[in-house]
């Protein structure tokens, strides 16, 4: 056998539907109306991260624009907050794509840690330049929260590109 049957394995290519439906139901998730919680994971970003991690040429930094113009007009925030926060992160997400999957999952949710921290600092500034409100101190955990959501995400993201065990010995890939 020439590549193991484990975290080595081959995947098969990112459908784009699934990458746009994942973006989109991301979106939806954060647009549930939860109140204003603070500490609340943002899915989006955790998926803009991995499809920026995972499938840099399709998902990028304009993508995340579009999507963080979009979540600014849901939010009524100042526009363009979420728009620049996500860029940033998007662009994080894909200088570090090639070391990122080199990592364990685990590791990989550290090495993503500061990115969501980034882009909340980046948001929080941005929101009390304008004259916002300091949310508290919950808002620390939201990044947290997302980097716990890594391993979940990449699992569920990545299970359709998992190929089937090959039973065939003349066929190893």
């Amino acid at each position: 056998m020439i590549m193991p049957r484990a975290a080595d394995q081959l995947l098969l290519p990112a459908n784009p539907w699934f990458i746009g439906l994942t973006l989109v139901v991301a979106m939806m998730i954060d647009m549930v109306p939860t109140g204003r919680l603070a500490g609340m994971p943002d899915v989006l970003a955790v998926v803009l991260v991995f499809w920026g991690v995972h499938q840099p040429r399709r998902v990028g930094v304009l993508w995340a624009f579009v999507f963080g113009l979009a979540m600014d007009v849901h939010d009524g925030a100042l526009l363009g907050q979420h728009a620049l926060a996500y860029s940033g992160l998007s662009f994080g997400a894909i200088t570090l794509h090639r070391r990122l999957t080199w990592f364990p999952l685990g590791a990989q949710a550290v090495q993503v840690l500061p990115l969501f921290v980034g882009a909340h600092a980046l948001a929080l500034i941005v929101r009390m330049i304008v004259g916002g409100m300091w949310p508290g101190w919950p808002v620390l955990l939201a990044p947290v929260f997302e980097a716990v959501l890594w391993p979940v995400a990449s699992v569920l993201l990545l299970a359709p590109q998992r190929r089937a065990p090959d039973r065939d010995a003349h066929r190893p890939l």
